[in-house]
């Protein structure tokens, strides 16, 4: 019967570390044959304004026509003269403009607005806009910059600013020594020099965006957007936070910028979340800034300072949180807080040691290798009392404390031997020599006597460095 249960147990255990090993690489395969592919899938014109210089009646024609053909795919704006047509095209404020001449139609377009989409308006105009016996010119209003020739490279400047932005926010979580103050601070420099090698590249390098401040300004509200959020969703979702930030940032923002494949070409869930998501936002700034004489920036920058706003709200319900459970910690008699393991990215994680609240290991959060419970002689948890772990050449690899059961949890230890201390005020501390492995883990509890405890550099200090050899007792009084 007890071999079944270990073998439940292990089969239990190694399910366990699947799933958390592979729900993050689970989730870039579903992003990307559920928000990548039917995104990008077929993508065809859904309401693209364009102005047309003709009476209503004859513009109320065209959109018949057009409607026949691909329906709902042309929103067609009747306008007075031709020179208004193409001056709503230079402004940005439609993507194209149409003139109905008798013997030459004319059609202007904007390859700005996206290469794809001019490609896709200048068929259908030709084929179903120009009537028998008639040549439809066609006039480029606002090309690309020589830098830019597809109008593609904005798109890895601002995934050059995402990426770094989210690995920065990773990266903290192993920080342990920093505030969050100080968390936040190396991520607002840390966008700050991500923005600024994308803009001297892009703009000076490359030339593929212009070189103006505003441009600048833009790379760097996206950093913030990225990192603060994703700093910011940390307290909430602990191990989980990976998931939500790529979601958000990688999974849908991408598909939906704008700069792979233009917005009204996109199916309508992902047209919705254009305007919303960063990404999206700041690839209009860029192009606003870039060819439309900085029009239309209010919406960009509103939603980019918003999503800045929410990440900086987060982190500051994130810090109340923290301080309530510490609040909750100490009436409950808790003599000190053991911190919760660091949130990491499971596709960049380098396993360190750490400490884990005793029995709340919830699904996510790394299982504990090292547990145990320091007692009294007569069985009494004592809370508070210290754990250090060491390796065999005395380096320090942890130290926290037990909580108010007297139970402890570690975990992060490489395969190894480590010596496990174990003290208390008023109590002689007391060691071990345990072999630890990711495959196998230990309990080890302790027992702790009254007596003094050793002072550095007297006999019995030098007494503490004799070390239990068997795993099994509850360790040696030193």
């Amino acid at each position: 019967m007890a071999s079944a249960d270990a073998t439940t147990t292990r089969a239990g255990d190694l399910v366990r570390t699947l799933v958390m090993g592979l729900w993050l690489p689970a989730l870039f395969l579903a992003g990307l044959l559920f928000s990548f592919l039917p995104a990008f899938h077929h993508p065809a014109p859904h309401h693209v304004k364009v102005a047309v210089a003709a009476s209503p009646a004859t513009t109320a024609q065209l959109q018949h026509r057009l409607d026949t053909a691909i329906p709902g795919g042309f929103t067609l704006q009747p306008v007075d003269s031709e020179a208004e047509a193409r001056s709503a095209v230079l402004n940005g404020d439609v993507v194209a403009a149409f003139a109905p001449a008798p013997h030459r139609p004319q059609l202007y377009g904007a390859k700005a607005d996206g290469a794809a989409m001019e490609s896709v308006i200048r068929q259908v105009f030709t084929s179903g806009a120009q009537t028998a016996g008639t040549t439809l010119d066609f006039q480029e209003l606002v090309p690309t910059r020589p830098g830019d020739t597809l109008g593609t490279s904005p798109f890895y400047l601002l995934m050059a600013c995402t990426l770094p932005a989210y690995f920065l926010v990773v990266a903290m979580q192993r920080a342990m020594g920093f505030s969050r103050r100080a968390h936040v601070a190396t991520m607002v420099g840390g966008g700050s020099v991500a923005a600024v090698a994308c803009y001297l590249t892009g703009a000076y390098g490359m030339d593929a965006i212009p070189q103006h401040p505003l441009a600048l300004l833009y790379l760097f509200l996206l950093t913030q957007a990225v990192s603060l959020t994703s700093y910011g969703l940390v307290s909430f979702l602990g191990p989980f936070f990976p998931g939500a930030a790529v979601t958000l940032f990688i999974m849908l923002s991408v598909p939906s910028s704008g700069l792979t494949v233009p917005v009204d070409l996109l199916r309508g869930f992902f047209r919705f979340l254009h305007p919303v998501l960063p990404m999206g936002n700041a690839a209009d700034a860029l192009r606003n800034v870039d060819y439309f004489d900085d029009r239309h920036l209010g919406r960009p920058t509103a939603v980019l300072c918003a999503w800045i706003a929410a990440g900086a709200a987060l982190i500051v319900l994130g810090y109340v949180r923290q301080l309530r459970q510490l609040v909750r910690e100490a009436q409950a008699g808790m003599t000190d807080h053991v911190p919760a393991p660091p949130a990491e990215d499971p596709t960049v994680e380098l396993p360190d040691p750490v400490a884990l609240p005793p029995r709340q290991h919830h699904f996510g959060m790394q299982p504990p290798i090292l547990t145990g419970q320091v007692s009294g002689p007569a069985g009494e948890p004592l809370p508070g009392a210290t754990i250090t772990v060491t390796d065999p050449r005395g380096h320090q690899l942890l130290h926290t404390r037990t909580d108010k059961n007297g139970e402890y949890a570690a975990t992060g230890f490489h395969d190894g031997f480590a010596i496990v201390v174990a003290g208390a005020p008023g109590r002689q501390p007391v060691a071990t020599r345990l072999h630890l492995s990711n495959a196998t883990p230990v309990n080890q509890d302790f027992t702790l006597t009254p007596g003094r405890q050793a002072v550095p550099g007297s006999r019995s200090s030098r007494r503490a460095t004799t070390i239990a050899h068997d795993q099994g007792n509850a360790g040696r009084t030193l």
